[in-house]
């Protein structure tokens, strides 16, 4: 097996969580509608005058924009949808004009939208079975570019749009069929990907003075090449790579040259960089043991910038005002929902808001624990436990295991009210990265390619012993949840290891990989040849899809299921659900099936959320709190 960097040894690992001390404490039981008076806030675009902060929050109970004051003061919204979820992007540049994001009803069908100061609102990107991102500012901040596919649903086409009056040109035809990237400030030079399989990746780059396309990072093997930003003067491209090492490391593109210089080498991935408006400084991110840290290097030097006065716990999002006077980040321990800090830079910052409920003690939230244990072929298995205050080796609790979305992605140190709320409720929650997620090496990474649902599913199924072995676990209360890809591993438990769990709940989870890998969104075609790569393709591994589909194996499942879906989910399709749980009921298993007519793939209405995880918890209580096994 390969050895990975930072490895916890798995003895030490189960030491660490049966030594914990044997007592308990009681805490007030809450419902999922009191987590849910929490609040989300995420984003952070400056305002010309420095004074405010754009952000993202569902205090409304829907997804809106806002403005903060930097000073301190309520957020005051922008917008006040009742029913589409409305996401920040940002403030124009030199008035108070922002950019958001909405789609309908989840269907993944975004437009990006323009909000005058007057209220008045635009859609920039009018038309049906469409989808647009917004991609970044010229560096004179007349215009910016947005990406639509309303040419040609498959691929994503550049255009240029005038802050004054809106005006556009496309300036890419997507013709060949890449992935979009950055554009550098001066609107000249375009990066693109090409994605060959889901860890391997190639950068082009396009110059619309010449209209040509240069290949820049030709390769032998399974490389992963992703572009970054490109410098403030355009002269560079900062790209990642993981070429000759585990981890993707930071590295810069001399346009003119060709030259790749190696910028930073951390002994985790680089996950993204970009450059303050100034140029001054370089804020790069990284993947350290589960959790995305924000740091900041002098961009000339790449001497780190001590940040001073900064909170405990993890801050992350770190963005600076356009001279790189203020800066603004969240904060969280993995507990508590994230809070908004700003500050002028050098000088303490200030919280600017509360997200946690004043009805909640934030000492009786629970920050998890990065553990590994040894899976069934020896692989040391990483994750986040969390143990409740209630649970000890005298007083041992139920447990979930929960298997992220994906496939390639990553349990991660960060607030989930569903987590906290199973948490308070007594439930151990065991975070589960699963070989095949992200985060710890390229060699842990592609350990699940065309493997699914059995090479992953053993390590889900052998964490019951590391949870059995910290003593504070009922080993004979132990369920599994999880959504999308998670929800699909769920159903792989029920069908393909019907004796592993006790309950299983699937949110929005594939049952049929053979019609999953056929109806995929026509905008993720640069995608699909890696997808199918990884997973496998369905006209000629029809054999292996068929097998590891719990549709075709729903004969096994013997335990209680819920099955939670979104009606207009572009990704999961409504059907796929419907059939699990209709083959579920035929073998006279209790199944509960919730359908959010107004959900896509994933909840974005906090009304939802607190339905359909209050009904998770419910379902928790009535077949795995009190059902030994």
């Amino acid at each position: 097996m390969p050895r990975l960097r930072h490895v916890l040894p798995a003895a030490a690992a189960l030491i660490f969580a049966a030594c914990a001390p044997d007592t308990t404490r009681d805490v007030p039981r809450h419902t999922v509608a009191d987590f849910y008076r929490n609040n989300e806030f995420y984003g952070a675009s400056f305002s010309p005058d420095r004074r405010r902060l754009l952000v993202t929050s569902n205090l409304s109970g829907v997804f809106n924009a806002y403005v903060i004051p930097v000073a301190g003061g309520d957020p005051e919204p922008l917008t006040r949808s009742t029913t589409d979820a409305v996401f920040a992007v940002s403030f124009f540049r030199n008035d108070d004009r922002i950019l958001y994001s909405s789609d309908q009803g989840g269907n993944e069908l975004a437009h990006i939208y323009v909000r005058a100061p007057d209220g008045s609102v635009r859609d920039l990107t009018p038309g049906e079975r469409h989808t647009a991102s917004f991609v970044g500012w010229s560096g004179d901040d007349r215009s910016f570019w947005l990406t639509t596919n309303e040419r040609d649903q498959r691929f994503f086409d550049y255009y240029e749009y005038r802050t004054d009056g809106y005006a556009r040109t496309m300036v890419y035809r997507n013709t060949p069929g890449f992935g979009p990237g950055p554009v550098a400030r001066h609107g000249w030079h375009i990066a693109l990907t090409r994605s060959n399989t889901t860890s391997d990746q190639d950068i082009f780059l396009y110059d619309r003075r010449t209209g040509s396309t240069t290949h820049l990072t030709p390769h032998e093997g399974a490389i992963a090449f992703t572009p970054q930003d490109f410098t403030p003067d355009g002269t560079a491209l900062l790209f990642t790579s993981d070429e000759g090492r585990e981890f993707a490391a930071l590295w810069r593109y001399d346009i003119a040259s060709g030259a790749k210089t190696a910028l930073l080498s951390p002994a985790w991935d680089v996950v993204g960089a970009g450059y303050s408006r100034s140029g001054r400084y370089l804020t790069v991110w990284i993947n350290e043991e589960a959790r995305i840290v924000s740091r900041v290097y002098d961009a000339a030097t790449m001497a780190e910038v001590p940040m001073s006065g900064l909170p405990t716990g993890l801050v992350r999002g770190l963005t600076f005002s356009r001279d790189d006077s203020v800066v603004a980040f969240y904060n969280t321990d993995g507990s508590t929902p994230d809070d908004l800090w700003a500050g002028r830079v050098g000088q303490p910052p200030v919280r600017l808001t509360n997200a946690l409920s004043a009805a909640i003690r934030r000492e009786d939230l629970v920050a998890p624990t990065h553990v590994r244990f040894r899976s069934y072929d020896s692989l040391q298995v990483p994750g986040l436990l969390y143990q409740p205050h209630q649970a000890s080796r005298r007083h041992p609790a139920p447990a979930v295991v929960r298997v992220h979305g994906g496939p390639g992605g990553q349990a991660q140190v960060g607030y989930s009210a569903l987590v906290q709320a199973m948490v308070n409720a007594g439930y151990v929650v065991f975070d589960i990265n699963n070989r095949g997620s992200s985060g710890y090496g390229k060699t842990f990474y592609r350990m699940d390619d065309r493997r699914h649902g059995e090479a992953d599913l053993g390590d889900v199924v052998a964490s019951k012993r590391m949870l059995a072995a910290t003593g504070y676990v009922d080993s004979t209360r132990i369920g599994i949840l999880g959504g999308s890809y998670g929800g699909f591993m769920v159903l792989a438990a029920l069908t393909l290891q019907p004796r592993a769990f006790s309950v299983g709940v699937d949110f929005f989870g594939v049952s049929n990989w053979l019609r999953t890998l056929t109806s995929i969104p026509p905008y993720w075609e640069s995608f699909r040849r890696a997808f199918y790569d990884e997973l496998g393709d369905p006209a000629t591994d029809s054999a292996r899809l068929r097998r590891i589909s719990p549709l075709f194996n729903a004969d096994s499942i013997r335990v209680p299921l819920l099955v939670e879906q979104g009606a207009n989910d572009p990704r999961v399709l409504q059907v796929e659900s419907d059939e699990i749980v209709a083959a579920a009921r035929r073998n006279g298993v209790p199944v509960e099936y919730i359908v959010f007519p107004d959900e896509g793939h994933g909840f974005v209405k906090k009304a939802n959320e607190i339905r359909g995880y209050a009904a998770a918890i419910a379902f928790l209580d009535q077949h795995l709190r009190g059902a030994a096994r």
